[in-house]
């Protein structure tokens, strides 16, 4: 999204994985929440997680 000539991280958990989400640690938390995903099910979640890691 760009806002102002500058570009917006839109990171949004769906509901049904706000537990999950809340469940990391702030630092990972945090660090997904840069990512600019949408995550809806268990498979964005994993998909989220394993591009963290594979980013190091």
């Amino acid at each position: 999204m760009l806002n102002g000539g500058v570009i917006a991280v839109m990171t949004k958990i769906d509901p049904s994985m706000q537990e999950k989400f809340n469940s990391l640690s702030e630092d990972l938390q945090a660090e997904i929440m840069k990512q600019d995903v949408q995550i809806h099910n268990l498979q964005d979640f994993i998909r989220c997680l394993e591009k963290i890691v594979r980013e190091g």
